[in-house]
Order: structure tokens, then C-alpha cells, then sequence
């Protein structure tokens, strides 16, 4: 059975840094890419950054590039996201989500994705 679990969020002053992970369990993690999804209140899903399976991939969008930082560790079976100069619109419940079949690289598109953690969230203030 696979688990995805997400861990390392919180409260942080505007201008801070928070570090989330993701240990998966029950999969071949370096069959798998993995990415970051967002979803504040009143709000759909959003993709924010993916990792191909062999790490050498990632996709970011807009608004995370040059203050996010996907990594994967597949000896922990963990992915990463360093965020950095945390905005208040960055406050979400985000989500990791591993995609076992396809490309080899991260889609965009929730659809794609086979399995999900349960959310952690995270809370900026202003």
C-alpha cells in the first residue's frame, strides 16, 4: 500500500523559510516523479513544482522560481521543498503527489498524478 507523508509545515513571518518533506512508502520511489501542489480556501489545487524520477528534471511555476527549491533523496525515499522568502499568498495546505507511469518528467496536471499525501499546511503571516 502506498503512503505519501508530509511533514514540516507551520507558521512563518513573511520573509521566512520553511522546509517541507515527503517520505513515500510502498512504491518504487525512483519510478516515480514527484511533485508540490497548493491549495489555499476557496481555492483549486494548483501545481507549484515537480522532480523528474531521476532528479535531474524540475519544473517550477512562476511564482515559486528563484524562492523554491524541489530536491529528492530516493536513499530516504523523501522529496524536499526548501521555500523561501515566504509570501502570504504562499499560505496553503500543500500537498505531495507521486505520478508512477507515463513521462518521466513532472506534468502539471492533477489527473496525472496516482498518489497523494494528506496535506500539511502552511501559514504566512504578513
Amino acid at each position: 500500500q502506498v503512503h505519501l507523508v508530509e511533514s514540516g509545515g507551520g507558521l512563518v513571518q513573511a520573509g521566512g523559510s520553511l522546509r517541507l518533506s515527503c517520505v513515500a512508502s510502498g512504491v518504487t520511489f525512483s519510478r516515480n516523479v514527484m511533485a508540490w501542489f497548493r491549495q489555499s480556501p476557496g481555492k483549486e489545487r494548483e501545481f507549484v513544482v515537480g522532480i523528474g524520477r531521476s532528479g535531474g528534471y524540475t519544473d517550477y511555476v512562476d511564482s515559486a522560481k528563484g524562492r523554491f527549491i524541489i530536491s529528492r533523496d530516493t536513499a530516504k525515499n523523501t522529496v524536499y521543498l526548501q521555500m523561501n522568502s515566504l509570501r502570504p499568498e504562499d499560505t496553503a495546505v500543500y500537498y505531495c503527489a507521486a505520478k508512477t507511469g507515463g513521462r518521466s518528467w513532472p506534468s502539471r496536471g492533477i489527473s496525472e498524478y496516482d498518489y497523494w499525501g494528506p496535506g500539511t499546511q502552511v501559514t504566512v503571516s504578513s
